[in-house]
């Protein structure tokens, strides 16, 4: 979206409502507090006020709070406020009662009751102030511009239907140029031939010039933009090559030279992988020493006395660059022979009553937390599949490789969108393949903390597709 202030006003949002949230905590100590010590003096309040600005950002980057706020409804806006604050109340909740205790920090129930209400009421009336302001003055913020369109054929249509659909972006087409009047179906957008294109330009005060002209027109191409440069006229080019990439795409320069992506990866990026490693590493570690290592023998024994065979169950499966590695799971169903063919279906007479809780619960999948530490995995990527599954899908759907690209996770994007189980026909795959390879264009590490609290989630909610 093309507004002047956009940026500007997102963060207005966004200090207004940091703001909001240490004055709510402020006035709420100076209310609780007895005491004449002065809260910026106070060591053990200092703490508070920094994990409660932390778990603000993380709820809005899980809700996607500050995003397109100047598109939003009020309806979309306020429905987002309050799932963000629900959100953020349940995460302070469980981040100071839970885990850390209001001892340590002599932070009361009463103070976090004061802060929490507080900060709710002062933020729903700053969101009713600012849709007023917005309401008023939206039309000034966006940045309407006349454009007229070089080329006429089905590019230049495209980009005609893309401003008709979506007019808030402030394009305003007056209409096209094309050498051959016919490829122009609309008879009243026909504002002449190319060579007229620049003088109508100038004399009626037109801003941009898209060009849609394809590349066998080089010469013709190089003298709009010398000419529109000269006019002071802003000149954009739409390269042919966009037909074969029906999404957004990535570009970079070498030099001078324009080198397009097909997708962006984030993770291609040393420093994010570097970020996204350490993070599986701390986050495995802990899992391993505070959950597996107590409930690891509880789940041995049981398994072993409902069905005969090993604890863990392995089985090779295709990891990043289409690599197989060694794929751990506590074994869920009684030995067989089909376990590297057939997938599990529901009411499977394989799986056993443990294993189905296991399932039911993720529980099986921990021992994938050291193939997390041994490099194989990660925490959060698209799930390996079984070799047979690789070689299938990847003759049936064009982009199933793709996935390959990262490492395999034990949840992923795809997971909590509800796309897990059995895969029973093609359809189901490609939407699974569809959310992974969406999962490795949007990679961001708030996005992988957000895909971990909604599988701990979905977990406690259950999942009909879990089985």
């Amino acid at each position: 979206m093309i507004h002047r202030y956009a940026t500007f006003i997102k963060a207005v949002n966004l200090t207004t409502d940091y703001i909001i949230l240490n004055i709510s905590m402020v006035l709420s100590y100076f209310i609780v507090d007895k005491s004449n010590f002065f809260w910026i003096n106070n060591k053990n309040y200092l703490p508070i006020v920094l994990v409660f600005n932390l778990i603000w950002l993380l709820a809005a980057n899980i809700t996607g709070l500050y995003e397109h706020v100047l598109n939003k409804d009020s309806i979309k806006t306020y429905r987002g406020v309050i799932k963000t604050y629900f959100i953020f109340v349940s995460f302070i909740c469980f981040t100071i009662i839970i885990l850390i205790g209001t001892k340590p920090y002599f932070i009361t129930r009463e103070y976090l009751f004061y802060s929490l209400a507080l900060f709710g009421f002062l933020l729903g009336l700053w969101k009713l102030i600012f849709l007023g302001i917005r309401k008023s003055d939206r039309t000034s913020l966006i940045d309407n511009r006349n454009v007229v369109i070089v080329g006429g054929g089905r590019i230049g249509y495209d980009l005609y239907h893309f401003f008709d659909q979506n007019k808030e972006r402030g394009y305003n087409l007056i209409g096209f140029f094309d050498d051959h009047s016919e490829k122009v179906k609309d008879k009243h957008l026909y504002l002449g031939n190319t060579d007229e294109c620049i003088s109508y330009v100038i004399a009626n005060k037109v801003d941009e010039i898209f060009c849609t002209l394809p590349n066998s027109k080089a010469d013709k191409i190089e003298k709009l933009m010398l000419d529109a440069d000269k006019n002071l006229i802003r000149f954009k080019f739409i390269p042919e090559y966009y037909d074969y990439a029906k999404k957004p795409t990535y570009i970079q320069s070498f030099g001078h030279i324009p080198v397009i992506s097909v997708r962006p990866e984030p993770l291609e990026n040393i420093l994010n992988r570097a970020i996204k490693r350490l993070f599986d590493c701390v986050f495995s570690i802990f899992v391993i020493l505070f959950i597996f290592s107590w409930l690891f023998p509880i789940l041995a024994i049981i398994i072993k006395i409902q069905s005969p065979g090993p604890v863990f169950f392995v089985q090779l499966r295709s990891g990043r660059d289409n690599n197989p590695f060694k794929c751990y799971k506590f074994r869920s169903m009684r030995v067989n022979s089909d376990s590297d063919k057939k997938q599990a279906s529901r009411n499977d007479s394989r799986i056993t009553k443990i294993g189905a809780f296991m399932r039911k619960t993720s529980l099986d999948e921990l021992p994938q937390f050291f193939n997390v530490l041994m490099g194989n995995m990660s925490v959060v990527g698209p799930r390996p599949h079984m070799i047979s599954h690789t070689e299938q899908y990847s003759q049936l759907i064009d982009k199933f490789m793709v996935r390959h690209f990262l490492k395999p996770g034990i949840t992923g994007w795809a997971q909590i969108k509800g796309l897990r189980g059995e895969t029973k026909d093609t359809e189901s795959m490609l939407k699974r393949v569809e959310a992974d390879v969406w999962y490795l264009e949007n990679w961001s590490f708030l996005l992988d903390l957000k895909i971990i609290f909604l599988t701990f989630w979905g977990t406690i909610k259950g999942d009909e597709n879990a089985f």
